[in-house]
């Protein structure tokens, strides 16, 4: 199988130390992490994705508002800034030792955070950064 990863849920992956919106949400992140450290591809989709999928339920969730399908077009031409190519919809990727030290350098340094500015979780990532990504559940 294949995981269906939006452009900003790249960035929240490198941080993600186990906390989130709901008890439901943090296990489906936990299993969504595994899968990927497992070396299971993930391919870039446009809207709501396997991370959104317990919160799709709950009515004015944000994963359809306009302001993180902004929030995806911000890390998805900072990301591919950092790759030196275009990235699009429906791209496969592994996440990747290298790779995933590179997300992480550039984001430690600030160089993909466009994408974070605003979000309630940016304050977290910026700690986590801080101290070396200590505690993060992705290996790459």
């Amino acid at each position: 199988m294949t995981i269906r990863l939006r452009a900003h849920h790249l960035l929240c992956l490198l941080t993600f130390i186990g906390k989130g919106y709901t008890p439901a949400f943090t296990a489906n992140y936990r299993r969504i992490v595994a899968r990927l450290n497992a070396g299971e591809a993930a391919e870039l989709v446009e809207g709501p994705d396997d991370i959104c999928a317990p919160m799709l339920g709950e009515p004015g969730h944000h994963c359809r508002n306009a302001s993180v399908r902004e929030r995806d077009m911000q890390a998805l031409a900072d990301v591919a800034a950092l790759l030196g190519r275009p990235l699009a919809s429906g791209e496969s990727f592994t996440l990747d030792p290298v790779r995933v030290a590179a997300l992480r350098a550039a984001f430690a340094a600030g160089a993909i955070r466009t994408a974070c500015q605003g979000c309630q979780w940016s304050g977290l990532c910026t700690d986590i950064a801080a101290g070396g990504f200590a505690g993060v559940r992705l290996c790459g």
